[in-house]
């Protein structure tokens, strides 16, 4: 990275979390965003050294990536990369899912991914440099009974990646997919230990994968380490998908 700044949405706990941590400690500025904890978000911030800063954002709201781009290059400065990890996963069978849960997993999942590009783009175009990275899953490839629309929604992710790295590569900006498999946070906490195990199940290493596995790989797709790879999904899951 340069001395712009990476925007990495859903940057307050988890996955995220792990990601703004990593970006830190190669040498990135960084601005987040947050739904709900405004006190975790907060957390991060203080422990950045004054290098990262904490936007609230609903990603249901269509036009706040706009503003909160503007706000950011403002204050901040030229946003360089952008990491769409934000998501929201509801557990039920196809049969029985309601509209509204549907449509909320996809205006999350989906429509916030593609708004947060459509604001960055035109600052990293102009620019001729930038990266983005899209936080997909390992259920966009893999089937898991119960959630068909977390899946459909990760799985729309990675067309989005392949489509736009095509659009924007001419203009140097690179576009790339990480796909975690089972990660151990506050969003799959509550599933049942029966559930875990089977997810891990097909792991080739023991260990598992972390959070900070999957940040490392978000941090290597940004830098200029991958200055040749584009339109590309990047497996994460301690071999699951062998």
């Amino acid at each position: 990275m340069s001395a712009g700044i990476a925007l990495v949405t859903g940057g307050s706990r988890g996955i995220g979390r792990a990601i703004v941590k990593a970006l830190l400690a190669d040498g990135s500025s960084v601005a987040f965003t947050y739904r709900t904890d405004e006190a975790a978000a907060r957390a991060v911030e203080a422990e950045s050294g004054g290098r990262a800063r904490a936007f609230a954002l609903s990603l249901q709201e269509p036009e706040a990536p706009h503003r909160l781009v503007g706000e950011i290059e403002k204050s901040m400065g030229p946003v360089e990369a952008l990491v769409n990890n934000a998501g929201i996963r509801r557990e039920s069978l196809l049969a029985m899912t309601p509209d509204r849960d549907w449509d909320e997993v996809f205006g999350v999942n989906v429509d916030g991914a593609f708004r947060c590009c459509r604001a960055v783009l035109p600052g990293m175009m102009h620019r001729r440099r930038g990266a983005i990275v899209n936080v997909s899953s390992l259920s966009a490839v893999s089937g898991v009974a119960g959630q068909t629309a977390y899946a459909a929604s990760k799985a729309a992710l990675l067309g989005m990646t392949r489509a736009l790295a095509r659009e924007v590569g001419k203009r140097r900006v690179r576009v790339n997919a990480v796909l975690p498999g089972f990660v151990a946070t506050d969003m799959t906490a509550p599933l049942p230990e029966e559930i875990v195990r089977a997810l891990r199940s097909h792991e080739c290493l023991p260990a598992g994968t972390s959070a900070e596995n999957v940040a490392d790989a978000v941090v290597f797709l940004i830098s200029e380490r991958a200055a040749a790879i584009t339109g590309q999904a990047l497996l994460v899951d301690a071999g699951t998908s062998a």
